[in-house]
């Protein structure tokens, strides 16, 4: 009977997808098929309804909506080209400076609004035009602008870590937020080494940026309240003051009132602004709902403990273990994008990383790495699209310019699930 199921969930899911039927809707529909083979049709939609309710009746889900609230605020608020001047300021001595520029403005912004895709758009759509006008290569651009877009995902705050958090069995959330700080960091600085090399390559020169001590001390000051976000709701995580959740709707807040003080938005604007939102939010939690379900459908096949001991019987070195379940969301990440990917697979690998003594944080800094990879890869990878959509460039011209790219993150992604202090370090070092 198990055997059924697994047929019947995996023919489904994936032919429902070759058909381009949504993946929330693919993902619902197999497991109402494959659970059939156990149970009768009104069981089966009683149950499912059940799961689905109980998955989103979560207090910590809250912090998903006022999250993606507070990045669509930002992205109209005007914080966005503050943090790009800034890094303008921090990159301006480097060789190939506007790319330096793009990367450190993506780990800015893409840690202030939790998304690689409004990050690859803002961020690409005002240094796009300044690159194309210093002589800039715009399919190189396109690509470090592609290719750094991940890095705010695991710089917190990050709603792909809440749901981790979430479909793990309530792992810490504020431990996996400081544990994304150093991954993040490594994962911009390696771009920015690949930039380096292709500058000087091309003979980019910096001359053209400069800032006396008045025109820095300015962009900073403006910044200043942008940067200040992250440091009141990690800071504010830390000492206690409030949970994540609450952290989320302080982020609001704060996002509006800056938009307002910047004059960049006005209450005629938050109409539209809280639609956006809305609509995001209902297809995130819809498909956290039907990725319980096929969860539950898993379980019911005992697929996790299949895989285990596939796996054990393959190896017993952590080390091969490890290797192969990155080979496999390597894999994963180019035909599914990062959050069913997470929702779907962690209680599949979850399982087998404890076995061998990996630390349920590690892990999850690990798995989101690895899936960050997958968003800036084809066949699907959403940020590939909208990047090259956004700098007007055939992802033909694209792919090229990211391979070496994807080489260096690939060798990161490595140390970062060999060398555990690297995720460790730094919740250890606060105590979480």
């Amino acid at each position: 009977m198990d055997s059924i199921l697994i047929l019947i969930l995996t023919v489904t899911f994936f032919g429902l997808l070759f058909l381009g039927v949504p993946i929330s809707f693919a993902i619902g529909i197999s497991s109402f098929f494959s659970l059939l083979v156990y149970f009768p049709v009104d069981i089966v939609s009683q149950v499912i309804s059940q799961k689905m309710m109980t998955a989103l009746d979560s207090f910590g889900l809250l912090a998903i909506p006022f999250f993606i609230l507070a990045g669509n605020v930002m992205n109209n608020g005007g914080m966005a080209q503050r943090l790009v001047d800034f890094a303008k300021l921090l990159a301006f001595r480097l060789p190939g400076p506007l790319m330096h520029c793009n990367i450190i403005a993506n780990m800015l912004f893409g840690a202030i609004s939790g998304s690689a895709v409004s990050s690859v758009a803002a961020v690409g759509g005002m240094m796009g035009p300044i690159q194309k006008k210093e002589g800039y290569d715009e399919n190189l651009c396109a690509a470090v602008n592609i290719a750094s877009c991940p890095s705010g995902l695991l710089i917190p705050p990050s709603n792909v870590l809440i749901l981790f958090s979430l479909v793990s069995g309530g792992t810490s959330v504020a431990a996996l937020f400081i544990a994304g700080y150093v991954p993040g960091i490594m994962m911009g600085l390696g771009l920015m080494i690949v930039a380096g090399w292709h500058a000087r390559k091309m003979n980019i020169k910096s001359e053209k940026l400069s800032y006396t001590k008045n025109e820095a001390l300015e962009v900073f000051k403006k910044a200043l309240p942008s940067l200040l976000l992250v440091l009141i709701v990690i800071g504010g995580i830390l000492k206690g003051i409030f949970t994540a959740t609450e952290a989320s709707a302080v982020a609001v807040l704060y996002s509006i009132v800056l938009s307002f003080a910047y004059k960049q938005m006005t209450v005629t604007d938050l109409p539209q602004v809280f639609m956006g939102a809305v609509r995001t939010t209902a297809i995130v939690l819809f498909l956290v709902g039907s990725s319980v379900t096929m969860s539950w459908a898993m379980a019911s096949a005992n697929i996790p403990a299949m895989i285990s001991e596939l796996l054990a019987s393959i190896s017993a070195s952590p080390i091969i273990i490890l290797l192969i379940l990155n080979v496999i969301l390597l894999v994963v990440g180019t035909f599914m994008d990062l959050t069913p990917a997470v929702l779907i697979f962690t209680p599949i690998f979850l399982p087998v990383a404890q076995s061998i003594g990996l630390d349920p944080i590690h892990f999850g800094i690990m798995m989101i790495f690895n899936l960050c990879i997958g968003i800036c890869t084809p066949p699907v990878g959403s940020a590939l699209f909208v990047g090259c959509g956004v700098a007007k460039v055939p992802i033909t011209k694209v792919v090229p310019h990211l391979i070496p790219m994807y080489a260096v993150l690939f060798l990161v992604l490595l140390l970062i699930t060999y060398i555990p202090g690297l995720s460790l370090f730094l919740p250890k070092m606060f105590g979480l």
